[in-house]
């Protein structure tokens, strides 16, 4: 296999990037770069894995589970191995010393290998993606395709960059006056931790399922991904191919494994205090992250929980393209992003504006009115809001009527290629900041298609709210609006103080729940939406050590 011939530059090109923090992919969102056949071969593909056994050739097989069901209605009817842990987890752990002995770059050049192979099948892991996330074919594409593939080569930039940090080898010569010098030959080899267990998400399987992958592949650590049990087939089509590219590299296959737990079983409890288990990587709920956290305490966690993501809006010199903006934010996978706003903080008495002065009413009428012109097409709509991910989502959809008065109300929409999907419209909610008996709605995530237009007295109190919605729930994401320089400092210091990542007066084709790997960061790890952020030095530095080997020169 000619790995570093064909990634090498490829490589550079990714530790180029991470150090410039410029625009670069490797991997083409375009459904057409794939060559004319690809989307027909993909949806083949695709449909050649329903009804079928996903065999993987991995040890301590024990049984055969699934019962995947596609948001959008049918049943893929895939059953995947279930583990035998006590066979399973110490075969992954045999390849580690060949793993460890292959170095940080062979190791990177096999990483890159892997997603080169699942760059080349894109159309075939977006109906996997879109069948178990319910998103719409082309975020699926997209998203779950090469901004995943990005993700997961940034997180091998980064580990190869924190491994060459320390020289493979050194000469250590000490003087000492007129007698010899003292002198050491050392080497330095990064080791991994141990295994590493990835804990997949119902949403965006491959998106934030392949950092905490690559990043411990890459360090020298095998890695069981243990999948959402509603989105499988994307992260299980992601071993086959590691598997098979590690088999033809002269490595131990069993360095990357899956585990499908049984309905019900739990296997992510069991699995996270397993004495093995050196490292978890988790997307979902803060329940269980907490959980994590205050438990696995053999492992190195690396958790994105949930938060309330808020927007400030103080003023604008561009009206109708901030409306435009936060209205497609709000629609975008029917809000089922961990970075879509829900909080909109108006001031009651109202904004200046390059169309005038506005009222909070007007602000948030106009804003109900953005998201009801974006998807006033059925066509246009089915194409951006995709499908609920699960009925919890529908049922706080559902619920939100009840909470305030509707200022947007949702409506059902028909797809009608898949007629069985939940296809619903966001609802926006106005609430009085000022009520006490408000802050239990707005100061707790609801995740979907839910926000609240919460009216304060002013924007100095906007950012008090906002302060102390980051310190005690947490935020993936912060927009603002303002034509202040003093507004823009004071929000930015409320962000640098709470660490918290922010977007100021976006307007056009950028928005705020959306992030480029290589240049942006998705969260910070320094408030409770998440204790990492993707994807930095630290996310991929503890998961090895240095051992050091002095020999008497």
């Amino acid at each position: 296999m000619q790995l570093t011939e064909t990634h090498r530059p490829t490589l550079d090109q990714a530790l180029e990037a991470i150090r410039t923090r410029a625009y670069w992919s490797p991997h083409p969102e375009h459904p057409k770069a794939y060559g004319e056949s690809a989307p027909a071969e993909g949806l083949a593909a695709f449909e050649a894995l329903r009804g079928t056994r996903f065999d993987l050739d991995q040890p301590g097989t024990d049984d055969w589970t699934g019962g995947e069901v596609s948001p959008y209605g049918p049943e893929l009817g895939i059953e995947y191995p279930h583990p035998d842990l006590d066979v399973l987890l110490p075969a992954m752990r045999a390849g580690m010393a060949g793993w460890r002995e292959a170095g940080p770059e062979t190791r990177a050049l096999v990483c890159l290998e892997i997603l080169s192979r699942i760059s080349a099948r894109t159309h075939e892991f977006a109906h996997a993606v879109m069948h178990t996330s319910g998103q719409a074919f082309m975020m699926a594409f997209q998203a779950g395709g090469p901004h995943a593939q990005d993700r997961g080569m940034e997180a091998v930039a980064y580990a190869y960059a924190e491994q060459v940090r320390t020289p493979a080898a050194a000469d250590w010569s000490k003087p000492q006056g007129k007698r010899d010098p003292l002198e050491l030959r050392k080497t330095f080899t990064t080791a991994g931790r141990g295994i590493s267990l990835l804990i997949g998400c119902n949403t965006f399987p491959t998106w934030n399922g392949y950092p905490g992958l690559f990043a411990s592949l890459a360090t020298g650590n095998p890695v069981l991904v243990k999948p959402h049990p509603r989105a499988v087939l994307p992260l299980a089509l992601t071993v086959r191919v590691a598997r098979e590219v590690l088999a033809e590299a002269g490595f131990d296959p069993n360095l990357v494994a899956l585990a499908v737990e049984r309905p019900g079983e739990g296997i992510a409890k069991t699995l996270a205090v397993r004495p093995e288990i050196k490292i978890i990587d988790y997307t979902g709920s803060t329940a269980f992250g907490d959980w994590l956290e205050a438990n696995a305490r053999q492992a190195q966690v690396y958790t994105e929980k949930a938060g309330v993501n808020t927007v400030v809006v103080d003023s604008t010199d561009n009206y109708k393209g901030m409306l435009s903006n936060l209205a497609f934010s709000l629609s975008l996978y029917s809000g089922q992003m961990c970075t879509t706003p829900q909080n909109f903080l108006i001031p009651r008495d109202g904004i200046t504006t390059d169309a005038g002065h506005k009222s909070y009413d007007e602000v948030v009428g106009d804003l109900a009115a953005s998201v009801g012109g974006l998807l006033g097409d059925d066509a246009r709509a089915n194409a951006l809001l995709g499908a609920l991910v699960n009925p919890d989502v529908k049922g706080r959809l559902d619920g939100a009527a009840g909470l305030g008065e509707v200022a947007l109300p949702s409506r059902k929409i028909t797809n009608p290629e898949f007629p069985d999907a939940v296809v619903r419209t966001p609802v926006i909610v106005k609430l009085d900041g000022a009520k006490p008996d408000t802050e239990a709605v707005y100061l707790t995530e609801c995740f979907g298609p839910v926000s609240f237009a919460v009216a304060v007295d002013s924007t100095a109190d906007s950012l008090e709210l906002l302060r102390r919605t980051v310190r005690d729930q947490g935020a993936m994401t912060v927009g603002a609006y303002t034509t202040s320089a003093e507004t823009e400092r004071a929000i930015e210091d409320v962000c640098l103080d709470e660490s918290a990542q922010l977007s100021l007066n976006l307007t056009g084709g950028v928005y705020v729940n959306q992030t480029a790997a290589f240049s942006d960061f998705h969260g910070s790890g320094g408030n409770p939406a998440a204790n990492a952020a993707l994807c930095d030095g630290a996310f991929v530095s503890n998961r090895f050590r240095v051992v050091e080997v002095r020999r008497q020169a």
